[in-house]
């Protein structure tokens, strides 16, 4: 029980400074249009915390199942823990939520390039995004934190500014604590016996702090009548929020090609396994990286620019979400308790916890992703 309490603190550290500021950007966007849609805000943070618990449930799992399988991604852990099946399933998932999560970004670019978007988001594809992405190392790594705190920071004094400083404010109330749920696992890093745990833990809650903010004050300031990107509801005017749209705009830029070698990696390493025998590594890794990228980014463009809408973008990462959150660790511990060394009642509770965890990110991931294909279609 020692090592699993030092294994999960060491796993919320190492996800915090890497995943709560460059993942967030998407749903950071759309959370007072969610507010919205979940009937106020004492409604989304009643979610919102109900989801928080499975979060960090799912993170103590994650913890217990890297010390037990010794891997050090989240894609390795559950191939280790739950069999090659499931661990391909997770790869899929893994590299279409990222997919997902680069076209959300081209889409908020998109919005804040105003008029001739399209063709200002392809020159931006091909005359930025692609030569910053197609190294085997992004470089940019470094500076994408301070972008995104910065912009995010900034977001959110202006947000709160304008809020105060608008008379005719939708809502009149005071904002309600809330805590974000968002696509931490994406920046996991599993390895143990990291330094200042608790100081990662404690950049880990005061980022949520930080994120609060936007959410709540984007929509007591426009209420139901928000879009579903908060920036897009202010003024094109507005000096204040035009310099927030260009600072979000260039965190993005920065974090799209991380977010894309996430995904080649995993692509990567699944046709070096494949293929490795039958050419070159070197030359197989120079070709498949060069391809992948090209591809990844010709692709996403595509979507972005035929899938404006950033609402059903992020309805379609949150149903995979799921999987993610609830449905793999779910299945981690009930094949961890059907093999390590513990109490016959412990083994019974973690199992039936495992089990209800797994059937709550089935049905989440069925009705999102239901309500989300129904919308695109134009049914409802």
């Amino acid at each position: 029980m020692e090592e699993l309490a030092r294994d999960s603190i060491s796993l919320l550290a190492s996800a915090a400074p890497k995943s709560s500021l460059r993942l967030w950007a998407p749903g950071l966007l759309n959370f007072p249009w969610a507010f919205a849609k979940a009937g106020g805000i004492h409604n989304a943070v009643a979610v919102e915390l109900a989801s928080l618990v499975f979060l960090v449930s799912g993170l103590v799992i994650l913890g217990y199942s890297s010390s037990v399988s010794g891997r050090c991604t989240y894609q390795a852990v559950v191939r280790e823990m739950c069999g090659l099946a499931i661990g391909h399933l997770c790869e899929i998932c893994f590299i279409f939520n990222l997919f997902m999560i680069s076209v959300a970004f081209l889409v908020i670019m998109d919005d804040q390039l105003g008029k001739h978007q399209r063709f200002a988001l392809v020159l931006l594809c091909g005359l930025l995004i692609l030569p910053m992405s197609i190294h085997k190392e992004i470089s940019v790594q470094k500076y994408s934190s301070v972008l995104g705190t910065l912009a995010a920071t900034y977001m959110t004094i202006a947000i709160v500014i304008k809020y105060h400083n608008t008379p005719s404010a939708v809502v009149h109330i005071s904002p309600s604590y809330s805590s974000g749920v968002g696509p931490e696992r994406d920046g996991l890093d599993m390895s143990r016996g990291q330094k200042d745990e608790l100081l990662g833990l404690h950049l880990y809650c005061h980022s949520h702090h930080l994120l609060r903010f936007p959410r709540v004050y984007g929509y007591l300031t426009f209420g139901k009548e928000v879009k579903a990107d908060v920036l897009m509801s202010y003024s094109s005017d507005d000096v204040v929020m035009i310099i927030a749209r260009l600072l979000f705009a260039v965190s993005l830029v920065t974090i799209y090609p991380i977010v894309l070698l996430l995904g080649r990696s995993v692509i990567q390493d699944h046709l070096l396994r494949r293929w490795r025998p039958c050419a070159g590594v070197s030359a197989l890794e120079s070709r498949s990286r060069y391809v992948v990228t090209v591809l990844w980014i010709t692709v996403t463009l595509l979507f972005a620019i035929f899938v404006p809408d950033i609402s059903k973008i992020i309805s379609v990462i949150g149903g995979v979400s799921a999987f993610f959150i609830f449905i793999f660790p779910g299945l981690c511990l009930m094949f961890a308790m059907q093999s390590e060394p513990v109490a016959w009642r412990t083994r019974v509770i973690l199992t039936l916890w495992g089990a209800f965890t797994l059937v709550c990110g089935a049905f989440i991931f069925g009705q999102s992703t239901t309500i989300t294909i129904m919308q695109i279609l134009g049914k409802i």
